[in-house]
């Protein structure tokens, strides 16, 4: 395979393209941001209404919560290769291999979901392992149960979520997000307090609502895809039994974003636990640290998510230059509204807390832990629009084995040498956000170095292109395509 000059790879940026693509860029990402913060608001919802229960439901939804996402991430992220292959696809003309694709996801959400209800209904060895406290384990446990009983809703609900988002169709999503937040909360107040003659479930009820949810959001997301819009992709126009070639192609790319997500996840995760030893009180200021940061988190996720779409469109369309382009865009837009975010933190960080819980001494340490937040905001964002755009190219298990060794090589061997006091003093909850800083910080530089590489590389975007796709999709070595 030829591979173009430096010289046509780094061309110079002309203005008025850099501002059409930052527009572009940006009409993709906004109603992403509003679908994720919708979405974060959810679990924000459940950590106040819980916590303004008690402690320990707050510190039961939170040890739920530190089994149930990392699970879901690590199948959520199998099913969103449909995403960068749909995205591909389209930037390629190829329609019709968009509803096979589809399909085909579809039979992948719904095995996925099998293996995350399975692990959610057998977790209480796990808590007795790590000997946490039983008092959050008696809501963890059933809030988990609970919670099982919506996902293969909930796959089903994302796989064609990435239908309309693979297409440049970003909007959809938000309404969906902002529509289930709406009834997330009122359901939340009746359960967890048992209004209307049901029972006063506590955290549990949580649970329940989300599982409630999950299914409204896969009843509203079908409501969007079956319209005519969207039959230019066949997608419905026939029925598929499941095919292993198809789905081989996307566990390719899936199986290395599902690990990728599982990594960063489930150290995020793995550190709850570890804290579940010193007190319902630890672990619920560590939540609260640990979900302003993940609001904050959102807009920059987003970023990263308009990435995949709009670089795998300009990949399939041949627009190797303007996929960097939009990489480059893409970056500096999230370390400027990460910026943003860690100063808006530190500067509000009372004010943040106070509507977690009422408990002083969770207050004062949650206000503590932010000031980590502030420090790795910048990392943590920056390193998860590089992972987005990479994925745009299809580039998955490289960033994979970055990831991995990132979190699990650095940051967590620096959790338990400073949180246990294996170098100095022990460090406690202090020592935890060392690593998870560490960890995070190492992600970025490495990740970063490595989308500067892939797309630079002409020879690589096209082998990364051929080595999933149904249909070939190529691209040429001279020219090129301007959107």
């Amino acid at each position: 395979m030829l591979r173009r000059s430096a010289d046509s790879l780094n061309p110079p940026h002309e203005p008025g393209k850099v501002i059409k693509e930052s527009r572009q860029l940006f009409h993709l990402a906004f109603p992403l941001m509003g679908a994720q913060l919708a979405q974060m608001g959810m679990g924000v919802a459940d950590t106040i209404m819980a916590g303004r229960y008690s402690s320990a439901d707050l510190a039961g939804v939170a040890l739920g919560t530190s089994i149930l996402w990392p699970s879901m991430m690590l199948v959520f992220g199998v099913v969103q290769a449909v995403t960068p292959t749909i995205s591909q696809l389209n930037g390629a003309r190829a329609y019709a291999d968009i509803g096979a694709i589809l399909r085909q996801g579809l039979w992948l959400a719904l095995a996925a979901s099998l293996i995350v209800i399975a692990i959610l209904n057998n977790v209480e060895p796990v808590y007795t392992l790590m000997n946490v406290d039983p008092i959050a384990v008696a809501i963890s446990v059933p809030y988990l149960q609970m919670c099982s009983f919506g996902m293969p809703a909930l796959l089903c609900f994302f796989c064609l979520r990435f239908l309309a988002d693979g297409t440049g169709y970003t909007r959809p999503a938000m309404y969906i997000a902002i529509t289930a937040l709406i009834l997330k909360i009122p359901l939340n107040y009746v359960l967890i307090y048992g209004k209307f003659g049901l029972p006063e479930m506590g955290g549990i009820g949580c649970g329940v609502a989300q599982a409630i949810v999950m299914w409204f959001q896969l009843i509203l997301v079908l409501i969007v895809v079956t319209r005519k819009r969207f039959d230019y992709t066949g997608w419905r126009s026939t029925f598929s039994w499941p095919d292993w070639k198809i789905i081989k192609s996307l566990l390719v790319i899936g199986i290395p974003i599902g690990t990728t997500m599982f990594a960063e996840m489930g150290l995020f995760s793995f550190t709850t636990l570890l804290l579940g030893q010193f007190g319902a009180a630890v672990v619920a200021s560590h939540n609260i640290a640990m979900n302003l940061n993940a609001i904050f988190f959102m807009p920059p996720m987003a970023l990263g998510m308009a990435a995949t779409i709009r670089i795998g469109f300009r990949v399939g369309a041949n627009e190797i230059t303007g996929a960097r382009t939009t990489a480059l865009i893409a970056f500096l837009a999230t370390a400027f509204v990460a910026i943003s975010g860690a100063i808006l933190i530190y500067l509000f960080k009372e004010v943040l807390v106070s509507l977690y819980t009422t408990e002083q001494a969770v207050m004062n340490l949650s206000i503590t832990l932010l000031l980590f937040v502030v420090f790795f905001l910048f990392f943590d964002a920056t390193q998860s629009v590089c992972i987005g755009a990479l994925r745009g190219y299809k580039d998955t298990k490289v960033p994979m084995w970055l990831a991995i060794f990132s979190y699990w090589g650095i940051g967590l061997p620096t959790q338990i040498l400073f949180g246990f006091g294996y170098i100095g003093e022990p460090m406690g909850v202090y020592g935890f956000w060392l690593g998870l800083a560490g960890g995070v910080g190492t992600a970025a530089i490495l990740l970063g170095a490595r989308l500067w590489y892939v797309s630079g590389n002409l020879e690589l975007i096209n082998r990364l292109a051929f080595q999933s796709s149904r249909q070939s999709v190529t691209i040429p070595t001279t020219g090129e395509n301007q959107s």
